[in-house]
């Protein structure tokens, strides 16, 4: 019996969750794909290094603009969810919506090209790479676009985040701050010889509690602003007044800021002679691009809805090395991270279908 692509796409997701790929341990995976790839005809190996597989065509045609289709290979920890499962509708694993699907598509489409089974006016390359689901000091595509610098030839480059198979444009900025508040210890039966740096945290902590979402209009989508507290530590004991009080503050900004200006913001926000503000993570944000006349042929490969990324994706690095870029893949952003983390068949062969038109519509 003829395995259908429903079937092929399924089989390869769950082959690609049970080989695990937590953040900064990707090399067995990497090892897969490569081996994987070097199966499809017509393809080299232009890059493999520092968790990095770049497949780009043998030989590039002269005026055929290069579509880079871009997937991370790691994953968040594991939580009991591998091996993974298949069950009438859908893959269910950990990495199974945030990315594997997507990895499964790049390596179909690939198979379809190298067969001649899809005939395009585009050329495609397809990258896997590392270190996503960590902070964007540690990214693996900055150096990549320091070595080669011919990439910022790309026309576009598809990143298949989990998007529920809409095109997701721009993504937010990512800042991360630690704030430590001192105060003084001292017995809780005598506060007044100290000064409580709890009290402290509240009132220092308490213009981001009240902050509103901050909606931003850019190109017709609105992104949200938004400034959140995620982690908190404090106190010694309960009868002695804590002498400090360490917070993490996370701010997630819209594309019409630099990191500079966010961090600006939010120093503003915590305008407190009492504490100290140390920005550990600033991740740019990625531009709109929907004036790109790639991305409207991939919306009108499959009547695709366009909306803003609301959260941070590797399309703002890039939009570093000036390459256009958007989200588009088969997962749903709500299974994302999650311990029933799971993509669905039918989602798979929309993502399949709907790239093989966008390769294909111009041929």
């Amino acid at each position: 019996m003829t395995e259908t692509l429903a079937e092929r796409l399924a089989a390869a997701t769950l082959g690609l969750v049970d080989v695990p790929s937590e953040s900064l341990h990707e090399a067995a995976l990497t090892d897969l794909l490569r081996d994987q790839g070097a199966t499809s005809d017509g393809f080299a190996v232009a890059d493999d290094l520092d968790s990095v597989l770049l497949f780009l065509p043998a030989g590039r045609r002269r005026g055929a603009p290069l579509v880079l289709f871009a997937g991370h290979t790691d994953t968040v920890p594991i939580a009991g969810n591998v091996p993974g499962r298949l069950d009438a509708e859908a893959i269910v694993g950990r990495g199974a919506c945030d990315m594997k699907a997507g990895l499964a598509v790049m390596l179909e489409l690939m198979r379809s090209l190298s067969s001649g089974g899809l005939a395009s006016d585009l050329d495609a390359g397809f990258l896997f790479f590392g270190r996503e689901e960590v902070s964007s000091d540690r990214s693996a595509l900055l150096p990549l676009f320091e070595r080669r610098s011919d990439l910022g030839e790309t026309a576009l480059a598809v990143v298949m985040e989990p998007t529920d198979n809409a095109v997701e444009v721009g993504c937010l900025g990512n800042l991360d701050a630690r704030v430590t508040i001192d105060g003084v210890a001292a017995h809780s039966a005598r506060p007044w010889l100290g000064d409580n740096a709890i009290h402290r945290a509240v009132a220092a902590l308490e213009p981001i509690a009240r902050l509103p979402v901050l909606d931003v209009e850019l190109d017709g989508l609105v992104f949200r602003e938004v400034v959140n507290v995620t982690e908190i530590e404090g106190g010694v004991a309960a009868n002695v007044l804590p002498d400090r009080v360490v917070a993490t503050v996370n701010y997630r900004y819209a594309p019409n800021r630099s990191p500079d200006q966010a961090e600006s913001f939010l120093r503003a926000l915590l305008d407190d002679a009492n504490l100290h503000v140390e920005v550990r993570n600033n991740a740019r944000p990625g531009p709109v691009t929907v004036r790109n006349p790639l991305v409207e042929r991939l919306r009108a490969a499959g009547d695709l809805p366009v909306r803003p990324k609301q959260a941070w994706t590797p399309v703002a690095e890039f939009a570093e090395a000036g390459i256009d870029a958007v989200n588009c893949g088969p997962g749903d952003p709500q299974y994302a991270h999650k311990d029933d983390e799971r993509v669905e068949r039918a989602a798979l062969v929309r993502s399949f279908e709907v790239l093989s038109r966008f390769l294909t519509s111009g041929a």
